[in-house]
């Protein structure tokens, strides 16, 4: 019986798609509006969004070329 394991890509994976939610969450005692013109927990809220976002990009397309160099 094979063991599956969690690759350390698709863990990145989790924790960048998760902190990309995060990023959007409205909350009343920030600082200052984001750019999309409410306060949110991260005042660069788009921007810090697509950056969170490309990077869980990144490493599903590492996982997927880890796994195809094994086979």
């Amino acid at each position: 019986m094979e063991k599956k394991t969690l690759s350390t890509h698709l863990i990145f994976t989790i924790v960048h798609g998760s902190l990309a939610i995060v990023t959007l969450i409205p909350m009343g005692v920030a600082s200052k509006p984001c750019y999309l013109g409410y306060k949110a927990l991260c005042s660069f809220t788009p921007i810090s969004t697509v950056i969170l976002l490309a990077l869980a990009g990144l490493h599903v397309f590492l996982h997927f070329r880890a796994e195809s160099k094994k086979a």
